[in-house]
């Protein structure tokens, strides 16, 4: 077993609980990147921690993007990136984030006091029983904590001032970057593959500790727009056609066989999440995914069937769908650097921390920065059911994921075949 960095758990948990509390909710329904205010001023925070450390390059770019680098001291070193994303998910409020952080987890069901009726459960959260006397951070159970992908960033920062502040560690360049809009698909929209200079990088954007996700989904989206006609309801007979009544037809028959709800492991599904509109027009968003990235068409074609059948069904009612390509599957792309996936579980192991290379029902930056080329594996954090008001995360699976980051950073420098 080699020595373990010795990161400042305190200065982590400080970081951690000032993050957080920044609203950065990404928001699908604008075409403004980033989506939201709250990731600006978040990048302005972390561009001043990151001059404070003593970090090079330190800017925020046109877009929002928060780059540094950390200038390596093994001569001829290759150049690895660190990344994690600045947004948190749309899918429960980030306003007010008020964290708990609780001490000594004495075990058991953990009821949050902003809301009594949520419930942090073992018996959901099974991995708690593991994590018996260690500090544990939750919601108070009316908003979503932003581990995902808080904890990340946190986890960078420090990692980077360790490196910083111990010049006797042997590493090379460690290129940061912090995206946007991760939780909407737009992550490295605007991210200059050139300007990252990397060989490979890591997401900092996963679970529990000692997992390395080297497969992702493969994802696409639909926009599925039912045109109808309104007019008075009082002179509607024969002439009203009804765009709501089209689109609750539509939603039912999609494949219940195939929702996220009835799902899982290597199963695909179709997720309608988003409904808006009238009876002149209703807009629905749908989800698509897949491990195999060809079952993304079949499942697209799947619902253009139902439109024409609703369609029929329906006289007077157009539906029209938008395909839009997301992510694609990491393991595609990962094999062109072998060292990235190499390195991580090397790093576990030295560390003495178990590994287990997984695959994700999600994705990650990390999936479209290897489809352009930067193979880019993602590594925990330590967040814990993200997305939602019973979200949490674990500071000591914090810091030991920081430990393997940097050890990770120290094996590129050795370069060992």
């Amino acid at each position: 077993m080699v020595e373990k960095a010795t990161l400042n758990r305190e200065r982590l948990l400080s970081r951690f609980l000032r993050y957080v509390q920044i609203n950065t909710t990404a928001n699908a329904q604008t075409d403004e990147y980033p989506s939201s205010a709250g990731q600006w001023q978040l990048g302005e925070i972390l561009l001043a921690e990151l001059n404070e450390i003593g970090a090079d390059d330190v800017h925020v770019d046109s877009n929002a993007l928060v780059w540094a680098l950390i200038p390596g001291n093994v001569p001829d070193a290759e150049t690895i990136a660190w990344n994690a994303h600045l947004d948190t998910s749309p899918e429960t409020t980030g306003e007010h984030v008020q964290p708990q952080v609780i001490e000594s987890y004495g075990g058991g069901d953990i009821v949050l006091p902003g809301d009594t009726s949520k419930v942090i459960t073992v018996a959901e959260s099974p991995e708690l029983e593991a994590l018996i006397g260690k500090t544990l951070i939750t919601t108070d159970g009316t908003t979503l904590l932003g581990g995902d992908d808080k904890a990340g960033i946190a986890i960078i920062m420090e990692s980077a001032q360790y490196l910083l502040d111990h010049p006797e560690i042997p590493h090379g360049p460690v290129r940061i970057l912090f995206t946007c809009d991760e939780e909407i698909g737009r992550g490295i929209n605007h991210v200059d593959m050139d300007k990252i200079g990397a060989v490979a990088a890591y997401t900092l954007d996963g679970g529990g500790a000692g997992d390395i996700d080297i497969e992702t989904f493969s994802a696409d989206g639909l926009k599925i727009t039912v045109h109808g006609v309104n007019i008075h309801p009082s002179i509607a007979k024969d002439r009203m056609v009804n765009a709501l009544r089209a689109a609750g037809a539509l939603l039912e028959r999609l494949p219940v066989d195939q929702a996220p709800e009835t799902t899982s492991e290597r199963v695909g599904f179709l997720h309608p999440y988003v409904v808006q509109g009238g009876v002149a027009e209703v807009v629905i968003d749908v989800l698509l995914r897949d491990f195999d990235t060809e079952q993304l068409q079949v499942k697209a074609d799947l619902v253009a069937a139902i439109a024409r059948d609703v369609e029929q069904d329906y006289p007077g009612i157009t539906i029209n769908i938008e395909h839009q390509k997301q992510y694609r599957n990491m393991a595609d792309g990962l094999p062109v650097e072998p060292r990235a996936v190499k390195f991580a579980e090397q790093a576990h192991r030295e560390l003495e921390v178990p590994v287990r290379l997984s695959s994700i029902r999600g994705g990650t930056d990390g999936s479209m920065l290897t489809e352009k080329g930067l193979p880019t594996p993602n590594l925990s954090s330590g967040q814990h059911m993200q997305h939602s008001p019973l979200e949490w995360a674990c500071l000591d699976e914090m810091v030991l994921q920081g430990q393997v980051l940097i050890q990770t950073t120290m094996l590129w420098a050795r370069n060992e075949n």
